[in-house]
């Protein structure tokens, strides 16, 4: 049920993480969004590319509809909009057009713009509401959902931001069917993590019919909403990082470090599909998963068409990223393992010979 009462077309998962919210996950839904508005609300700021007119179009109208004065935020495309001078440019837009702390924003996109639109929302008055409706299956499963806002900055990914929960996220379905597959597929790298850290049956769903990681059909609610469902769970227990949560970053400390040095040219499903092979081998070379785990990594992996090998970079390289990973503590490197299907775990500070073994197991 909405915040207005109305019924939600489709399926729907519920993030009971503090003040509780939607994420709604269906067909049709662009003209409902207006129905996740505070009722004190009398602006909107729209933070979008340009690049889907008609979602966008549909949004504004269904703001308006409830009376709301929208105003547009265009930003740049993909992760030249998390920026610090993107998010100022934003700031003015806001101070322009008197926002106070009962108006929102709204971002339409993929990851990129809602972690944007988060930010500018968590830092203007020390906290606006605002409203993710991601446009691609990573922003679904991912960027949209948990309450992590962010831009980047030269150093690193993400390393500027706030923990700052939406009123709500649609994800309407429609919205993919021009999503390009090596997009779509791309986003189901999130999506087959959750697989392996806590929903088998994700990775069963895809070994019988690997199309449904490479474009929308008839499993795409369900493998949405797993998706969805598992990150709820672990957000809702722990929303700022303390422990749990962390295993959310399978394949993400590589990953984030092959992002970084390939300028972000990378997309992040694929950068990740390669850490989470990279944190596989480490897991297999220090015991504690066997070689079929490790093999199903590349299988399952290999079929959405995602890359799980990689040598552009020397480890040294890519090192010195890691060393700037948000869960590095000190000097130590940390990261998310298996000890077994769905049983995640860290390995804590592993020596310079495991890693450059594990990094040659990706060659």
């Amino acid at each position: 049920m909405s915040q207005g009462g109305m019924p939600w077309p489709g399926e729907r998962a519920r993030v009971p993480v503090g003040a509780a919210y939607d994420v709604v996950i269906g067909h049709d839904l662009l003209g409902a969004v207006g129905e996740l508005l505070p009722p004190t609300a009398a602006r909107a700021l729209l933070v979008h590319t340009g690049r889907l007119p008609g979602v966008v179009a549909a949004v504004r109208e269904s703001l308006v509809g409830k009376g709301i004065r929208v105003v547009d935020g265009l930003v740049p495309d993909a992760e030249a909009a998390k920026t610090i001078e993107v998010a100022a440019r934003l700031w003015e837009v806001l101070g322009r057009e008197s926002f106070t702390r009962t108006d929102v924003v709204v971002g339409v996109g993929g990851g990129t713009v809602t972690d944007l639109a988060g930010w500018v929302a968590a830092a203007w008055l020390r906290g606006v509401g605002f409203i993710n409706v991601p446009t691609t299956v990573l922003a679904m499963v991912d960027a949209a959902v948990g309450g992590k806002t962010g831009i980047n900055t030269a150093e690193g990914k993400n390393l500027v931001g706030a923990f700052h929960e939406p009123l709500g996220v649609v994800c309407d379905l429609d919205v993919l069917g021009g999503l390009p597959e090596v997009d779509f597929a791309a986003g189901m790298a999130e999506v087959i993590k959750a697989g392996f850290i806590d929903d088998p049956l994700i990775l069963e769903i895809i070994e019988a019919d690997p199309g449904a990681a490479r474009r929308v059909g008839s499993q795409t609610v369900e493998l949405i909403e797993r998706a969805v469902a598992m990150k709820a769970r672990v957000v809702s227990a722990d929303l700022r990082e303390a422990g749990l949560r962390e295993i959310l970053n399978y394949g993400h400390t590589l990953g984030h470090a092959i992002e970084q040095h390939a300028a972000y040219a990378m997309r992040h499903g694929e950068a990740v599909s390669i850490g989470m092979v990279f944190a596989a081998e480490l897991a297999h070379r220090s015991g504690l998963i066997d070689d079929v785990l490790l093999q199903r990594h590349r299988d399952v992996l290999g079929s959405a068409g995602l890359p799980t090998r990689y040598a552009d970079a020397s480890l040294e390289e890519l090192l010195v990223a890691m060393s700037r990973d948000k869960k590095t503590r000190g000097s130590t490197l940390r990261f998310v393992v298996l000890e077994g299907l769905a049983q995640p775990t860290r390995l804590i500070g592993p020596s310079s010979e495991l890693l450059s073994a594990a990094y040659a197991g990706l060659g």
